[in-house]
C-alpha cells in the first residue's frame, strides 16, 4: 500500500474498483447504473437486462468521458449477473472511476435454487463484509461464490419488491445492515415504484444506522409519489432519481417539475441523478439514450427549468462525494 492510499483509507474514502478515492476524486457521477450484466435469470425475465459485451461497454464509457464523466456507481450485487472481473478491467482501460455493489437484488432476479434463498444471516453479512474489505467475487450464480478477486464492492445494494421488508426480505436487510455497520459503508436500496421506503428507513435506523448512511432509489417512478418523497426526504436520506429520459413513465419535463419540488423544500443537498442503463438505453448496444444522454440533453434542460448551476454541481458532484464515502 502506498503512503497516499494509507492517507485515503485513514479519511471519509468512496472504494472504487481499482482502489480508494477521496470525494474530492470523485467528480462527475452517474449514482446508479448496469454496465454489465451476465446472462441469466434476469435476461430471461427481460432481455434488456443482458448486458454483455465487453467493447461495447467500453465505448459507452467513453461517450460518459466525453461529456466530463468520472465515475459509475455501478448496482448489481454479487451472484446475480455482476460481472466483477469485466468491471474492474474497463475500469482500468477507461479510468473512469466505478463503484461496484455486493447486496441482494430482488428475488424474482434468482433461480429457486440459488444460495440467496437459503443463506442465513450470518453468513450472508460475511459475504457482504468480505466483499467490501477483501475483494469481490467473479462467480455466484451457480453456486456459493468462490472465486474471488482483488477488486472491492464499494457499497451494499438491497432491494424490496411489492412484498416490502417482511417475509423473506427481512434476513435479507438485516444481514446488510450488519454488514454496513461493521465495514461503515453505505447502503443504496431500490424500492419497487416507491414503495416501502420509509418502512425500509424505519428497519435500517432500527439496526442502527444513520439516515444519511442510506440511498433510497426510484422514488421517482410515479409523479404521484412526489409528496410521499418529501416525506421521505424528511428523514435525512439520500434519493436517487432515475426515471430520466424513461418516458414510459413520464417526461423529462415532469421530472424536473419534482425535482424543483424537492428543491424548493430544502432537499437539494439529498438528491443525487442517474439513468439506471439498460440494453436498451446504452447507445453503444444500439440503444436509446446513452451514457451522455444526462450531461448533453437533461442537465441543459434542468438549468432551462429554473435549477441553478451551484445546484446541478451539488446532485452530480457534491452529494455523490458524500452520499458513497465510507463512514468514520
Amino acid at each position: 500500500m502506498t503512503q497516499a492510499d494509507a492517507n485515503i483509507r485513514s479519511s471519509q474514502a468512496i472504494v472504487t474498483v481499482t482502489g480508494p478515492i477521496t470525494p474530492e476524486q470523485m467528480g462527475f457521477c452517474h449514482s446508479h447504473e448496469h454496465l454489465f450484466l451476465k446472462k441469466g435469470q434476469s435476461a430471461k425475465i427481460d432481455p434488456a437486462l443482458q448486458i454483455d459485451d465487453y467493447d461495447k461497454t467500453i465505448q459507452e464509457l467513453r461517450l460518459f468521458q466525453e461529456v466530463g464523466g468520472s465515475t459509475i456507481v455501478e448496482a448489481q450485487p454479487v451472484g446475480s449477473g455482476r460481472h466483477s472481473r469485466w468491471l474492474a478491467a474497463a475500469s482500468r482501460e477507461t479510468g473512469v472511476q466505478i463503484v461496484a455493489s455486493t447486496g441482494f437484488h430482488k428475488l424474482v432476479f434468482y433461480p429457486e435454487d440459488h444460495w440467496i434463498h437459503s443463506a442465513d444471516v450470518d453468513e450472508l453479512t460475511q459475504l457482504f463484509i468480505d466483499e467490501l474489505q477483501q475483494g469481490m467475487y467473479a462467480d455466484g450464480e451457480e453456486a456459493w461464490p468462490q472465486d474471488q478477486i482483488p477488486a472491492k464492492a464499494g457499497i451494499i445494494k438491497t432491494a424490496s419488491d411489492f412484498q416490502g421488508v417482511g417475509g423473506r426480505y427481512y434476513r435479507l436487510f438485516k444481514a446488510a445492515a450488519q454488514a454496513a455497520i461493521a465495514a461503515k459503508a453505505p447502503i443504496m436500496s431500490h424500492t419497487e415504484m416507491g414503495r416501502a421506503a420509509l418502512d425500509q428507513i424505519k428497519l435500517y435506523t432500527d439496526f442502527g444506522l444513520e439516515p444519511d448512511q442510506l440511498i433510497l432509489c426510484h422514488l421517482d417512478r410515479e409523479m404521484e409519489n412526489a409528496d410521499y418523497m418529501l416525506h421521505v426526504a424528511s428523514t435525512g436520506v439520500y434519493l436517487e432519481l432515475d426515471t430520466i429520459g424513461r418516458f414510459k413513465y413520464h417526461s423529462d419535463e415532469e421530472e424536473i417539475e419534482l425535482i424543483l419540488k424537492l428543491i424548493e423544500a430544502g432537499y437539494e443537498n439529498q438528491l443525487l441523478l442517474s439513468l439506471d442503463t439498460t440494453r436498451k438505453r446504452l447507445k453503444s448496444y444500439g440503444g436509446e439514450l446513452g451514457l451522455d444522454y444526462m450531461a448533453r440533453t437533461f442537465l441543459p434542460k434542468l438549468e432551462q427549468g429554473g435549477v441553478t448551476q451551484a445546484i446541478i454541481r451539488k446532485m452530480m458532484y457534491d452529494n455523490p462525494a458524500k452520499a458513497f464515502s465510507r463512514r468514520k
